[in-house]
């Protein structure tokens, strides 16, 4: 089976599985998307859902983000995991969009992957799904099931992105990368399927009889 064959069967069952995509991360602007994401950096969506309400109660713009004491910060955001790094990040782009970019998030990949604690795919999901300008965020999550279903033999997520971003059609990009993050948390996890057991894995490699050995990042 051709990779651009996968493809179509991928892309298939996950608009059928996901026809209606949202970010699980709560938030209210292109700011408080930032901080989300930005957070998110490893640990689950739903423990950020739980700590952002109260940070965002504190301080819920840049200019309002700045005045807080980086220590205010860590005390709110450390169940987040990497407190010290995030919430020095927090202050000091606050900080810089105020001072900068009159509290306005940036709409271009070098003004923002310019931001403390904001890489490359941070980037991506801002760009994505709080301008809706085209983007494949690639995550270790993403880079794993893309391996397990043949679309990529990518060592890293810079090299996934790269080919994810040739197979499928550019208007896709934004949706996808949320239909690929859900699929993997409901049918294909880290610890679980092994490219054997749900119904893209199957689909995709139907004779395969092992489980697949993933490059790792």
């Amino acid at each position: 089976m051709k990779k651009s064959e996968r493809a179509k069967i991928v892309e298939k069952i996950l608009d059928r599985s996901y026809p209606n995509t949202s970010v699980p991360l709560d938030h209210k602007d292109n700011f408080t998307l930032l901080i989300a994401v930005l957070l998110s950096a490893q640990c689950t969506d739903e423990r950020v859902n739980q700590i952002t309400p109260k940070l965002f109660s504190i301080a819920s713009s840049p200019l309002e983000m700045s005045k807080i004491p980086v220590n205010e910060i860590y005390k709110v955001i450390k169940p987040c995991g990497l407190g010290p790094q995030k919430s020095k990040a927090i202050h000091k782009l606050s900080n810089i969009l105020v001072k900068k970019y009159d509290q306005k998030i940036p709409d271009n990949f070098k003004d923002l992957e310019s931001l403390p604690g904001v890489g490359h795919k941070t980037a991506s999901v801002v760009m994505s799904q709080g301008f809706g300008i085209p983007a494949f965020a690639v995550d270790t999550h993403i880079h794993r099931l893309a391996q397990r279903w043949g679309l990529t033999k990518g060592k890293n997520v810079k090299k996934t992105e790269e080919d994810l971003k040739k197979i499928f059609p550019k208007n896709s990009w934004n949706k996808l990368h949320l239909q690929i993050i859900f699929w993997g948390r409901e049918h294909c996890m880290a610890k679980a399927c092994f490219g054997l057991e749900c119904e893209i894995c199957k689909k995709c490699y139907p004779k395969r009889k092992k489980p697949f050995v993933h490059n790792k990042p």
